[in-house]
């Protein structure tokens, strides 16, 4: 699918991953990865796509490295890259995109801690919503739904009736099982995406019409 094909139905809430979907992250990221992969032998080139859209603690957990301590390795990413925010950036248009949305209806729904999240929010220059679901507010992690259907609770809404937003393989999957649409933003991607989801290069041509009964998207051209 393509922008042509957005939905055009209204909806009450619109939920947006954070790191690929609304700033861009990945260089600071990467560097900081890149030295733990290097520190564990890993095959960085092989690593690295590894780590995008799932929580660091998922990441290192899965590796099964013998002797590695998952949530202290985790952390001690965590703060490096709380310590490195150089090379963040907004995805083209999301800050006016996000600052036209009622404060109510909208959520950020990351992988991320929350201490790390506000760190790239604010070198971004974004806004940061009322709501703000991060890593330690669920038992699982993307792919499984729980962020998703967290954020439509508290934002008193059914994830059925929300827009999802998102970049990642785990956080599309996600959308998808919490019973939410999703929208697919490319502006990260180095390779087309196959997906049977509506895509958008980034917020650059969107316009949000929000009313009484929901919020829709419209093209600004």
């Amino acid at each position: 699918m393509t922008t042509q094909d957005l939905p055009t139905r209204r909806f009450a809430a619109f939920l947006f991953d954070m790191d690929g979907t609304i700033i861009s992250s990945i260089v600071s990221a990467e560097r900081a990865w890149t030295r733990w992969a290097q520190s564990h032998g890993l095959d960085v080139a092989r690593f690295l796509p590894t780590i995008h859209g799932v929580r660091s603690v998922d990441t290192i957990r899965r590796l099964g490295l013998p002797g590695v301590d998952p949530e202290a390795e985790a952390a001690a990413i965590t703060r490096a890259e709380i310590e490195d925010v150089g090379d963040i950036a907004e995805i083209p248009g999301a800050r006016a995109f996000l600052q036209a949305l009622p404060p109510e209806r909208w959520a950020i729904v990351t992988s991320a801690p929350r201490e790390l999240a506000l760190r790239r929010l604010d070198a971004a220059g974004m806004p940061v919503p009322a709501l703000l679901v991060a890593a330690e507010d669920i038992d699982r992690g993307k792919p499984a739904p729980d962020c998703f259907l967290l954020a439509a609770e508290r934002l008193g809404v059914a994830a059925a009736d929300c827009l999802v937003f998102e970049d990642a393989p785990a956080g599309i999957q996600a959308g998808a099982a919490a019973g939410a649409t999703v929208v697919v933003v490319t502006a990260t991607h180095h390779a087309p995406i196959e997906t049977a989801h509506a895509t958008i290069p980034d917020y650059r041509a969107l316009t949000v019409d929000a009313g009484p009964d929901g919020l829709r998207i419209a093209s600004a051209h």
